[in-house]
């Protein structure tokens, strides 16, 4: 039998995007499929259309929160999938995401495939240090639930809290991540994590590195850091 994957999202005022979302979940060939979804308040027509869906609905709900990752946090407790999926209210899922859906056998591994950002594959298979510098876009992958008994997001990166949780499942000895070559998610490449920093987590940056994948990874990571630190144009 299929397992069922809950699929999350977490929104805020994505009245112009959250039907597409919605449907590109909705028309899944995967059959065991649920939608939760965490809204931060939203003032625009964000509730009206979940009210409209809310029959294909697992959970929704609609209160202010701490964020994007204190929603995702809270989101998580109502889930009840085997494995757990994170896609935001601007991006849309592909077919392929059903073909990796039958790929997901064990629940020890991570599993990951790539994303389209501006209709170009991205990132593609990663070696441990370019997950350790650039990370596994967060719509790339699913995840076995169990992991979130263990641990929740972080929430005092802002916008880099997958990041860090995706550096602490690298270390952990229960878990290791499998890829597979399927574009599952169209990425949109405007969000809040695209344009800004996340001043928390590069500051401690190195020091992760360090920690989740050792002393070759973090003094390589330090080099290139301070390679184009110095070939900037001062």
């Amino acid at each position: 039998m299929n397992p069922l994957i809950s699929v999350i999202l977490v929104t805020y005022n994505a009245e112009k995007f959250l039907q597409r979302c919605l449907d590109s979940i909705f028309n899944q060939h995967y059959p065991h499929i649920e939608v939760i979804i965490m809204d931060g308040g939203s003032t625009d027509g964000t509730t009206a259309i979940l009210q409209h869906n809310n029959t294909r609905l697992a959970f929704w709900k609609s209160e202010k929160d701490g964020g994007i990752y204190e929603a995702m946090n809270k989101a998580l407790d109502h889930t009840r999938g085997q494995w757990v999926y994170f896609i935001g209210a601007d991006d849309v899922l592909t077919p392929a995401f059903s073909a990796l859906a039958a790929e997901l056998k064990d629940s020890h591994a991570i599993y990951y495939g790539s994303v389209l950002k501006a209709g170009v594959k991205y990132l593609g298979k990663m070696s441990p240090y370019k997950q350790a510098k650039t990370g596994i876009n967060h719509q790339a992958i699913i995840y076995p639930s169990g992991i979130f008994a263990e641990r929740r997001y972080d929430t005092r990166y802002r916008i880099s809290a997958d990041h860090v949780f995706n550096m602490q499942s690298h270390s952990d000895r229960h878990y290791h991540f499998e890829f597979r070559d399927f574009d599952i998610a169209v990425f949109n490449d405007t969000g809040i994590s695209s344009l800004q920093k996340d001043a928390v987590f590069e500051k401690e940056k190195a020091g992760l590195i360090l920690r989740h994948f050792g002393a070759g990874i973090y003094l390589r990571f330090l080099f290139k850091r301070c390679k184009e630190r110095f070939s900037k144009p001062q």
